[in-house]
């Protein structure tokens, strides 16, 4: 089946020519008031980026994620294993945030708050500006032979995208391990951290290859979320879009002409000047409608906005709106689908933030020795072997802990010759240790003892054993 001849466009990606070989995309540097406001997010997102690490509140980093380790530090709250469920739902509401957003908005993230656009665009792009020029200038320094100019500003070029590649590598880095590690590693020389150079270096080389030359293509090709939007997205979604009833008219484009009455001739708005093409960082036509390719930049509506005013035309041709807006003027509201979004969303949230209002600051896992029942000792005592893990989620040290039996007569004894217990600052401590309870109080072959946990005279933790004893035949 042929595809329609005003759907043509859909048949391959912009970034590949006729003959399925890449396609350079030089776009021209955007300009205009969205753009501005843009680059305003963009370099509070990256500051942002890089001094998150850095950060510490009441001791802790303020974004870490240390997979090696399983420890998270979110909003500078330490999340450990015990935690998972808890990071779990974060992830959760953030995913239905994110459908949500794009529901109502599209691919907006994409275009404003997303890190590969905003290093792209914000960062790379402009520092190509800055050596190799603007479209046209880029345009011809790539037909231009392998002269003494373009192998200077070539090299010029590439240098300075690995410096920065290597410095995003290390910011990531300091997510992972943490910033004082980091710092650790930096002061100490690489010679002593060869094990974590290499993996800095490969990734240092990934991020060059992504912003180097894979660029627009990561949105169009390897990113998930395009896909999504196709399926997320109705004709009450607001995207960037093509008002095709006011630029196209009844009989279509046509060229600019002084003292011309367009309007009398049927010709729409659009002038077909193909700057938003040429803006475009995706290489498409927004003017085909909406596409996958689109990251909802706005650097269209910026630069055919300059084109309407400078030929007395009203602005927004292209623009915010959405398929039912354009069609039939139809105001954006909330749908009965977003409403529903809403709806979880808060639920979520709210069990999460019920969830850590209950988080204990300690940890305490007591689970009986492996392989072993009980023992039977003078004066009908029994006695079961126990070890214990107790984890400090805080940033300060707890001492004085100690381990007691609520509502139940017996003896804890420790196997360490320490009386209490020391818990450093979001660190672990583990033991060994003996509960003995009379035969007559078990009552059976097994019973639920509580155990509390005290630092001090402070309860701060409480947990469940299940305490074994001789089988009673009556």
């Amino acid at each position: 089946m042929e595809t329609p001849s005003n759907e043509v466009f859909r048949d391959s990606i912009a970034t590949i020519n006729e003959e399925g070989k890449r396609s350079w995309i030089f776009p021209k540097k955007p300009s205009g008031p969205l753009y501005d406001k843009r680059k305003i997010v963009s370099y509070f997102l990256l500051a942002f980026l890089f001094a998150s690490p850095f950060i510490k509140i009441n001791g802790n980093q303020f974004l870490m994620f240390n997979v090696l380790e399983r420890r998270f530090n979110i909003f500078g709250f330490p999340f450990w294993p015990q935690d998972f469920h808890l990071f779990v739902i974060s992830m959760i509401i953030g995913v239905i945030f994110i459908t949500l957003f794009t529901v109502g908005f599209g691919r907006i993230f994409c275009g404003w708050i997303c890190p590969q656009t905003i290093f792209m665009e914000m960062v790379f792009r402009r520092i190509e500006y800055w050596i190799d020029g603007d479209r046209n200038k880029q345009m011809r320094l790539n037909r231009q032979k392998w002269d003494a100019e373009k192998i200077k500003k070539r090299l010029f070029k590439w240098f300075i995208f690995l410096i920065i590649s290597f410095l995003i590598s290390n910011i990531f880095l300091a997510y992972l391990i943490g910033s004082d590690k980091l710092l650790t590693y930096v002061t100490e020389g690489p010679k002593e951290h060869m094990g974590t150079l290499v993996p800095l270096l490969i990734f240092t080389g990934v991020f060059y290859f992504v912003f180097a030359w894979f660029r627009e293509q990561v949105c169009i090709i390897a990113c998930p979320y395009g896909r999504l939007q196709g399926v997320l997205l109705d004709t009450k979604s607001i995207v960037v879009a093509y008002d095709h009833k006011r630029g196209e008219g009844s009989n279509g484009r046509k060229k600019f002409r002084k003292n011309e009455d367009r309007e009398a001739m049927g010709h729409g708005d659009c002038i077909d000047c193909f700057q938003c093409v040429h803006v475009c960082p995706t290489g498409i036509d927004i003017r085909n409608g909406t596409q996958l390719e689109c990251v909802n930049c706005t650097a269209c509506i910026d630069e055919c906005d300059t084109i309407m005013e400078k030929i007395n035309l009203p602005k927004g041709l292209i623009r915010y709106a959405s398929e039912e807006n354009i069609e039939k003027k139809t105001p954006f509201k909330l749908t009965a689908r977003m409403k529903g979004y809403i709806a979880v969303l808060v639920i979520l949230i709210g069990v999460l933030l019920g969830m850590l209002a209950l988080r204990n600051d300690v940890e305490a896992r007591v689970l009986r020795l492996p392989g072993q029942l009980y023992e039977h000792k003078e004066n009908n005592i029994i006695s079961n072997v126990f070890t214990y893990k107790l984890v400090n989620k805080t940033s300060e040290t707890i001492e004085n802990v100690s381990f007691r039996l609520r509502g139940q007569a017996g003896n804890i004894k420790m196997v360490s010759t320490l009386e209490s217990i020391t818990i450093e600052e979001q660190g672990i401590a583990e033991g060994t240790m003996f509960i003995e309870l009379k035969q007559s109080d078990i009552g059976g072959d097994k019973k639920k003892l509580r155990i509390d946990v005290y630092s001090g005279e402070k309860l701060i933790e409480t947990t469940d054993v299940s305490f074994l004893g001789p089988r009673s035949f009556n």
